[in-house]
């Protein structure tokens, strides 16, 4: 048996273009390219009837190296914490004041995006300082 070497993140949410660009922002990634014979994301949405537009996105990392992320319509919201959340790893090697300040820093850019921040979870004796957030359809995160 081989092992698997690639994963694919899925998101369940109202809105995946946008939801999927807020995550693009994040990280740093690209959106996938239309299907064929479309040149833009906004002529194949508008070829198709209006139920059916606006009903995924995918997109990647340019380098290749992370994950692919797709984002899906669903109609039902949001009712729980997520069982399964992304840890953004804006402080990796920091501690301390340098991490938190890292932190608070890209907190601020994200919600600019349309984030919200949660609460900071502080240094103990086991982990260094997070902060806890939502993204736009308030799925949450943390900045580690």
């Amino acid at each position: 048996m081989s092992s698997i070497k690639q994963v694919q993140i899925t998101f369940d949410c109202a809105s995946p273009e946008r939801v999927g660009r807020f995550w693009c922002e994040v990280l740093g990634y690209v959106a996938a390219s239309p299907p064929e014979r479309f040149a833009t994301w906004d002529d194949y949405n508008g070829s198709l009837p209006a139920e059916d537009r606006d009903a995924w996105f995918g997109c990647s990392d340019p380098s290749g190296v992370g994950p692919r992320l797709y984002f899906q319509r669903v109609p039902e919201g949001k009712v729980a914490k997520n069982r399964v959340h992304l840890d953004v790893r804006a402080g990796t090697g920091l501690v301390g004041d340098e991490r938190l300040a890292t932190l608070e820093a890209e907190c601020a850019r994200l919600v600019a995006l349309g984030a919200v921040k949660q609460r900071v979870l502080p240094a103990d004796e086991e982990n260094e300082s997070c902060i806890v957030m939502q993204d736009v359809e308030g799925n949450e995160f943390c900045l580690d």
